[in-house]
């Protein structure tokens, strides 16, 4: 798929009407309702019901399960994302007829306008960090729009437009899409290669953010001072005129993280800044997450708010769907869910999940790998990753774009066989009926279950608490 590259914008309500393809997926939704509180005329399909299209359908757009040329009515502006492939009847008939073809991420560049735009990216993290930063600025009084790629779990939404000056969004690097948002403030919570099914080479991928940091409009980059790439990408950004500001464990970091607690009651550290040192405590888990925070804050007093007030309205961040989600107990087994699809990510998830786990209780790990190109890139580290677990369960691929035939010898076995061979208990099943039935056999109380991946390993969480409750 080749990258992206920004496109003009204009404001959201000088569109027209706006018909959103894929509009029930976790970039589009969010979009799609910013729009419709806009007033614009939306409407939109996917290729499936879901609870996201009943959210927004509630809301009253209108929306279609399938896809047909007739749906896009009266709509001026038609949004896609990079998974909707041009033979799609709705964007065939689109170009067509000459109407305004989007990709989403001009859709959400275009609500930035007039506002002070924060764009969070990296490999890992950014929805979180976009989420805690919308959590902050709510918490600081600041009423900020904003849209991330997946629902605060405190509220159930994923956007809101505010009314404050701020507008922050999550800043998608798999494509290039990210280079299309009007930021003055970027965060750039890490870099590590990945979506090389579409960068090419590692290199290309850090140029990237390189590119996307150093953009016109771009006053301040928050960067992490634990990351490799900072050094040599902070020096191009300051010669080029920007402000800096670096976050972590670090003994420079401008924001420093000291002191470190993690434990299963608390995640708090004593955070170090400029004009503000204090107790920065959160009731989300995982050293990452103070990462996060602490990204957060400075993007938060790069807007001009109090340092005080901003680790206090840190404190209130519960989260994001499908980060650490809690799907709910039975028999003395918890069930959480992770969207974890990279090996750095699973290793974090599992570090977080080790710090919840009873005494005398098993950190069980349930694995679907995403794509079959990322499982041949990555397999020894997921493999890496996994074996931080008690009992793994390695899933089949969950192909998204991609096809089996063009990958051929690429399967879960590649990630499985290691684990296993290493030591660690190991299932390797074909799908999730498999994955929920082989556990329910297995688990006992005072274990905890993580299911991660980006596919449709979501949905097992639930499936596996029936299946113990069957038992029972």
């Amino acid at each position: 798929m080749p990258l992206l590259r920004p496109v003009p914008l204009q404001p959201a309500t000088a569109v027209g009407g706006v018909h959103f393809i894929a509009i029930g997926g976790a970039g589009m939704s969010g979009i799609a309702a910013a729009y419709h509180a806009l007033g614009v005329p939306v409407s939109g399909s996917d290729r499936s019901p879901s609870p996201a299209l009943d959210h927004l359908a509630r809301l009253g757009i209108t929306t279609f399960v399938g896809h047909d040329a007739a749906q896009l009515g009266e709509a001026e502006t038609v949004v896609v994302s990079s998974a909707i492939k041009p033979d799609n009847p709705e964007l065939a008939d689109a170009r067509r007829r000459g109407l305004r073809v989007w990709h989403r991420s001009a859709a959400l560049g275009a609500l930035m306008l007039g506002r002070r735009g924060v764009a969070v990216t990296g490999t890992h993290g950014k929805t979180t960090t976009s989420g805690m930063i919308a959590t902050m600025l709510v918490g600081v009084g600041a009423d900020p729009g904003y849209v991330i790629g997946s629902p605060l779990a405190a509220t159930g939404e994923s956007s809101a437009l505010g009314t404050g000056e701020a507008f922050v969004v999550e800043a998608d690097e798999s494509d290039g899409s990210f280079l299309q948002y009007p930021a003055e403030i970027v965060a750039v919570t890490n870099i590590e290669a990945d979506h090389l099914d579409n960068w090419g080479t590692p290199a290309a991928y850090v140029a990237g953010f390189a590119e996307m940091a150093g953009a016109d409009g771009v006053r301040t980059v928050v960067l992490s001072a634990d990351d490799p790439h900072t050094p040599e990408l902070a020096a191009a950004l300051a010669a080029a005129g920007k402000q800096v500001v670096t976050v972590g464990e670090g003994s420079d970091a401008d924001v420093r993280l000291t002191d470190l607690e993690l434990t299963a009651a608390v995640t708090r550290a004593r955070l170090v800044a400029d004009g503000d040192e204090g107790a920065l405590e959160l009731a989300v888990p995982g050293r990452y997450n103070l990462q996060n925070a602490a990204a957060a804050y400075a993007v938060g007093r790069a807007l001009g708010h109090d340092g005080p007030a901003l680790r206090s309205a840190l404190a209130d961040f519960a989260g994001t769907h499908r980060r650490f989600e809690y799907k709910g107990a039975l028999g003395g087994v918890r069930v959480y869910d992770d969207y974890a699809h990279h090996p750095t990510e699973v290793a974090a998830a599992l570090a977080a999940a080790r710090t919840r786990v009873e005494e005398g209780g098993r950190l069980v790990a349930v694995f679907q790998p995403h794509l079959f190109s990322r499982t041949r890139d990555f397999a020894g580290e997921f493999a890496d990753a996994l074996r931080a677990a008690d009992l793994v369960v390695v899933c089949g691929i969950y192909p998204a774009r991609e096809d089996a035939a063009d990958f051929p010898g690429v399967s879960a076995d590649l990630i499985a066989r290691p684990v296993a061979d290493a030591g660690t208990d190991t299932l390797l099943v074909p799908g999730l009926a498999a994955a929920a039935d082989a556990l329910a056999a297995r688990l006992r109380p005072g274990d905890l279950v993580v299911t991660l991946g980006a596919g449709d390993i979501t949905t097992l969480g639930p499936l596996v608490l029936a299946r113990l409750g069957e038992r029972r």
